[in-house]
């Protein structure tokens, strides 16, 4: 049989009945759709993430108090109330680790911040001068403080968009306006600019204030709750890492690492441990939404035995005139092939559209990549081969002449 004249047949079989081959389809749409949008969410989620971390500062390294958390890497670790780490620590940092470029301790808490009637709950982080330079924080009007405001306990401020929008509200100048934490009036000097992000540790949600004055008027102690480090380079954030670990368990007169009082990571290390999480996380929500894919197949399945019943008649009849078991077999299997594959096509479309819904909905920017367009091509088209397959044996292997007398 003719390529041509099969692929005539196959239409015309497939087109023959057009609402079951509709809803036949409709397992492999929703099962196709459901796979490209949650890997383009995952996707998504994983840049985010990895943006998010990045933005937080350029070849950082965290130390925090505490004990290490066992091997993996916890986030948020060091801001529970372990008290190890000091400024001496920090000062120690900056003079004995050449390739430190930059130090900032910080001691950061939450606090309910009020001015003129209205009020917020955010983080205040007092923190030293070097701190926009390793955390990658930009002023977009005013100033950060300095280091003789910082010696002079000054009661100053630099606040972060979105607590500006929350006390003041969106767009207002907040230079030389006053507000209070904790019973303490401070006068705000700066606006940092919008990064982005969410959540607990949302940077655009924050306070600066100086470390000494915060340490003074806020947290009444003299422990800092991170160290921020920032390295001269990508390529020396490892090396960095073993030089502070050495030198703090050097100073806290510990001898083994596994005693330490204190942790440190680094971004790479942060960046890889969130990609394999979402990565698990995007895996995880594929293979569930590929179990449709499954039922789409069994569906596929139990509509072509019933064609092959339908069209006994029909295979004994091209059996008689000389149509061989391949040519039978390639018939069915080629229908099979064919609704999955429209399938397919209609699916991706489907999970793009859902993926650009999500966008525009949540806020999550989705990213559909070639490799899971193309997998879920591939995945169509051998669902169509491997549930069409039995059927098209079953119609190939029909005794002709019994086929002839079905009724």
């Amino acid at each position: 049989m003719l390529i041509s004249d099969l692929l005539q047949e196959t239409y015309a079989a497939v087109s023959a009945n057009k609402a079951r081959s509709g809803l036949t389809m409709l397992g492999i749409v929703i099962g196709i759709g459901s796979v490209i949008a949650m890997v383009a969410i995952g996707s998504g989620a994983q840049g985010s993430i990895q943006s998010s971390i990045q933005s937080i500062g350029s070849n950082l390294i965290l130390v925090m108090p505490g004990a290490p958390r066992g091997a993996g890497v916890t986030i948020s670790a060091g801001r529970g109330n372990a008290q190890t780490l000091t400024l001496a620590d920090a000062d120690a940092i900056k003079a004995q680790i050449s390739l430190a470029k930059n130090v900032a301790p910080e001691d950061t808490k939450r606090y309910q911040i009020t001015a003129k009637g209205t009020n917020t709950n955010t983080s205040v982080v007092g923190t030293v001068t070097a701190y926009p330079a390793v955390r990658s924080i930009t002023i977009d009007t005013g100033s950060f403080f300095t280091d003789a405001q910082i010696a002079a306990h000054a009661k100053v401020a630099v606040i972060a968009p979105t607590t500006r929008d929350d006390l003041f509200g969106s767009g207002v100048d907040p230079l030389g306006q006053t507000i209070k934490i904790k019973g303490t009036n401070f006068t705000i000097i700066g606006l940092t600019k919008a990064k982005g992000g969410s959540g607990m540790s949302n940077q655009d949600d924050m306070i600066f204030v100086p470390l000494t004055t915060a340490q003074s008027y806020l947290s009444g102690d003299t422990y800092v709750t991170t160290i921020s480090v920032q390295a001269t380079d990508q390529s020396t954030l490892s090396s960095v890492q073993q030089e502070i670990t050495s030198l703090l368990l050097d100073r806290h007169r510990i001898s083994s690492a596994a005693q330490a009082d204190f942790q440190t990571l680094n971004q790479a290390d942060i960046v890889a441990t969130a990609s394999s999480v979402t990565g698990t996380f995007t895996s995880l929500l594929a293979a569930i939404a590929g179990i449709s894919l499954i039922v789409g197949g069994i569906g596929i399945m139990n509509m072509m035995l019933t064609t092959v019943t339908e069209r006994t008649r029909e295979i004994g009849l091209r059996k008689a005139i000389g149509a061989k078991q391949n040519d039978i077999s390639n018939q069915f299997l080629t229908e099979s092939v064919m609704l999955t594959f429209i399938g397919g096509i209609i699916g991706v479309l489907f999970g793009w559209l859902a993926s650009l819904l999500v966008t525009q909905f949540s806020g999550i920017a989705t990213s559909i990549t070639l490799s899971s367009v193309m997998l879920a091509f591939g995945v169509s088209a051998a669902i169509g081969i491997v549930f069409g397959y039995y059927p098209a044996r079953r119609a190939a292997k029909m005794n002709p002449i019994e086929a002839l007398r079905y009724e």
